[in-house]
């Protein structure tokens, strides 16, 4: 695995790499290394403005070249956001490295884990957390196919959806207590009573009655998190209750 030292180095040279490109205008480190140290297992992630008169697109692939010569890192994927576009990178050692450019002019914090390093940036609002109401909604829907795949047989993806509805009530409860919504990160520190409400809902092995027994157990546990959703919930719960009931003829 990657060192602390590794990672500083990677960054060290990455910011060199951005004080002596004319078309670089502002730099900041974000996600967890930008509130504080992080850990050993931090990733790294720094973004970019690019002065609005270049390409962003001729940056980046400009700085992958040299990125992926210098350190031997492999391009997984890249991810458009707005006007940002990241570009992902596995690093020797496991070391997760985020680049993103923005054009100047919108360059800023979206998001409160950015920690400006040089240049400006402006004023923009946060993004929103995701609404209760979608939250809820994904859940209902991801519980409805996790129930009709167990009755076509469809095992594998039956436990594809029990455990996409489990991450969306489970995501409805960090929204709830004002913990991230998103990729797990509130997870670990929800109450113990909320996470007791979800600890039989992991399928254990991919038969019809053990599938069966974990959707109905998260099916629970997404309406014991209604708090925000009361309307909606209270109109789609008895069709909720349906699917946890045994289906004759089928």
């Amino acid at each position: 695995m990657f060192s602390v030292d590794y990672r500083d180095q990677v960054c060290n040279f990455i910011l060199g790499m951005a004080d002596t490109d004319n078309r670089i205008t502002s730099g900041a480190v974000v996600g967890s290394l930008a509130l504080s140290e992080g850990d050993r297992w931090s990733d790294l992630d720094l973004t970019f403005a690019v002065a609005d008169e270049f390409n962003q697109l001729d940056v980046l692939e400009d700085w992958t070249d040299r990125i992926v010569e210098k350190f031997n890192a492999a391009h997984l994927f890249d991810l458009p956001s707005g006007a940002s576009i990241y570009r992902v990178f596995l690093l020797p050692g496991c070391l997760q490295f985020d680049l993103s450019f923005t054009p100047a002019s919108k360059f800023g914090a979206t998001g409160p884990k950015f920690k400006l390093l040089f240049g400006s940036a402006v004023e923009k609002p946060y993004n929103p957390p995701p609404a209760a109401r979608d939250l809820f909604g994904y859940a209902v829907h991801h519980a409805l196919r996790a129930r009709f795949c167990i009755e076509r047989g469809k095992l594998w993806q039956a436990e594809y959806w029990v455990h996409s509805t489990r991450d969306y009530a489970l995501n409805l409860a960090c929204l709830r207590l004002g913990l991230p919504s998103n990729n797990g990160r509130g997870y670990d520190a929800l109450p113990k009573e909320v996470l007791d409400a979800f600890k039989d809902t992991f399928v254990i092995t991919l038969e019809k009655n053990e599938l069966q027994k974990a959707l109905n157990n998260c099916i629970k546990g997404l309406l014991s998190e209604t708090h925000l959703v009361q309307d909606l919930a209270l109109q789609v719960e008895p069709q909720l209750q349906i699917l946890t009931a045994v289906w004759e003829g089928m």
